[in-house]
């Protein structure tokens, strides 16, 4: 019987070892030339500019891994590279389960006083944690934190690159609430990013957050692919680039588009100590590496190699335990409605239980699944940008029914049929335009928000004749840095911000004071005639995202909404409920304030 064991775990080390991942040769491969023809022909119809890298574990009654795969699909930069089993994706949200096994493994940890557990309050860890409900502040916890049920959207904007997670603690205090604790799931990455100075504190300060989850999860798994860090996936030479559709236009084909690079979201900034962005988002990873995540997860943190625990089955356990209802109806009568945890949810799929959680991010969209009650395992990375959420779901769906041997279902044709509705076109700005109650100059300037920190806003048609050095070079900059951007003869405003999320937003005059927002990306690209494209810019679209400006005391006020509160899909509830009311502060998601600064 040892013998017998050893021949058959001799060729899965060799190839384990080389960097390729076989299966137990008496069971039938997933990842056959049958999905091969399916992924490709999935990427065809999608029009994709990107490609897909999949995991795929199965483990028998008796526990053996009958099948570890691993393939790559499609394009994985813009140069024209191919997706391999070692192509890097960013994970986006998926790496929030890292910071909750981040926690579960300091609240094992002997050494570490005071005794905290999932219960206990945010206050209690944090003492300067403030904020704008007093029942927040006194009551939330950190499964509170974990489930999106404090009330808070996202507030995305409110953190720049070089931000620290202090800075972020102290502007949460400031930032609007949209619905009751506890009341609803609302989706917010910033209780994530607030959680991660659990280890530097606990710890005295003698490891950042990101080495932190590498010396305790990364390393003991031999995920050696795996890693907080731009600057080391850079270098291996195998990052994929977040691919986009450029001049995709929804009204004209909604799939077709110049495949094109976007600008990467986690940054250049902080290397093996992460940054802002480490505790809701900073994973970079690979198909091999989440197959022994996979297999992590459905041992409850034991060690796929070894057997020995890396991270406390209670732990995973409490991730994937429901705490809060994420949608109200099912989408789909082979699925359930969603229960959210801790970066885990809960989902059964034609009777089977699944526990899983996406990640969407620019250029980025993937999904990592398990099954546990089957010993199913399945991660489906893609750096499609406009459609990788769509594809990642078909694809898991695909695999799910041939490895549980149910009917296929066609759900690339019902994903275009339901999720692919193009926004109503932009309400064209009147010819009969009313004017702001004060002049185009008395916008221009540096304005602040304590729970978003501060920007300048540049005039930028008609010309301000006592704009600052900083505009003027922003104005002279504008037709390199995003071409196309600056609409001729509309009233127009910029800003340059070094935000993960966009690196300039643009305001243009509609009516009165009323103005269209729009969050751009300048964006490099590999061509001398035109060294930068301009990323997201929607302007035959309503986005729905608009500022009102106003003076009151001889104080100017701009009050933006739309998109701080964050965005979901209002066919599939709950969504952000948007602020209404009679003044221009009560509508407002964000409120800012312009500084009397002396030039």
């Amino acid at each position: 019987m040892l013998l017998q064991s050893l021949v058959k775990l001799v060729p899965f080390y060799i190839l384990y070892t080389s960097g390729a991942l076989a299966q137990n040769t008496t069971t039938t491969d997933l990842l056959d030339a049958q999905t091969e023809n399916f992924v490709n022909q999935a990427l065809a119809d999608w029009k994709s500019p990107g490609g897909v890298a999949i995991a795929f574990v199965r483990q028998n009654e008796q526990g053996e891994w009958v099948n570890i795969e691993t393939r790559g699909y499609g394009r994985a930069t813009a140069s024209g590279n191919k997706v391999t089993e070692q192509t890097l994706f960013n994970l986006a949200s998926i790496s929030k389960l890292y910071t909750v096994s981040a926690i579960g493994l300091l609240m094992h940890n002997e050494s570490v006083t005071p005794k905290f557990d999932w219960e206990t309050r945010i206050v209690d860890l944090i003492p300067e944690f403030n904020a704008t409900d007093s029942a927040v502040r006194q009551e939330a916890t950190i499964v509170d934190f974990l489930s999106h049920r404090t009330g808070y959207p996202r507030h995305e904007f409110s953190y720049r690159y070089n931000d620290t997670v202090d800075t972020l603690i102290n502007r949460f205090q400031y930032q609007r609430q949209s619905l009751g604790f506890r009341q609803r799931w609302q989706y917010n990455n910033n209780p994530y990013t607030i959680l991660s100075v659990l280890p530097p504190r606990f710890l005295n300060g003698s490891i950042t957050f990101a080495r932190y989850v590498k010396d305790n999860i990364f390393e003991p798994l031999n995920m050696s692919s795996t890693t907080y860090s731009y600057q080391i996936a850079d270098a291996t030479g195998h990052r994929a680039d977040g691919m986009t559709r450029k001049g995709w236009n929804l009204y004209k084909d909604v799939f077709a588009g110049e495949p094109a690079a976007t600008k990467w979201w986690s940054g250049t900034t902080g290397g093996e100590d992460g940054n802002i962005l480490s505790g809701s988002g900073g994973v970079i990873s690979n198909a091999i590496d989440m197959t022994t995540w996979l297999r992590t997860l459905l041992l409850e943190g034991r060690n796929p190699a070894t057997n020995t625990s890396v991270i406390p089955a209670d732990v995973i356990r409490f991730a994937s335990t429901a705490v809060i209802p994420q949608t109200f109806r099912p989408e789909y009568p082979e699925v359930s409605l969603l229960a959210y945890g801790s970066a885990q949810l809960q989902i059964t799929y034609r009777g089977h239980l699944v526990v899983e959680h996406p990640g969407y991010v620019r250029g980025f969209n993937s999904q990592i699944s398990r099954l546990p009650n089957d010993g199913i395992g399945i991660a489906v990375l893609t750096n499609d940008h406009e459609y990788g959420r769509q594809i990642s779901q078909l694809i898991k769906y695909y695999i799910l029914d041939r490895a549980l041997g149910l009917e296929p279902i066609d759900w690339s044709t019902r994903l275009q049929a339901t999720k692919i509705n193009p926004p109503a076109r932009a309400t064209p700005r009147p010819t009969n335009t009313t004017l702001p109650s004060a002049n185009f100059t008395t916008f221009a300037g540096q304005y602040r928000n304590d729970g978003y920190g501060q920007f300048e806003l540049c005039q930028v048609f008609p010309e301000h004749a006592e704009a600052t050095i900083h505009c003027k070079a922003l104005v002279q900059s504008l037709p390199t840095i995003l071409p196309g951007a600056v609409h001729p003869n509309v009233p127009t405003f910029f800003g340059a911000l070094d935000s993960p999320w966009f690196t300039h937003i643009r305001l243009e005059h509609f009516n009165g004071d009323l103005f269209n927002v729009s969050t751009l990306i300048s964006t490099v690209q590999n061509s001398t005639s035109e060294p930068y494209w301009t990323f997201n810019d929607h302007s035959d679209s309503d986005n729905g995202v608009v500022a009102e400006t106003e003076v009151v005391d001889g104080r100017v006020f701009i009050g933006m909404a739309g998109l701080w509160f964050g965005t979901w899909e209002p066919s599939v509830p709950p969504f952000t409920p948007k602020p209404h009311g009679n003044t221009v502060r009560e509508r407002a998601e964000i409120y800012w304030e312009k500084l009397q600064l002396q030039y």
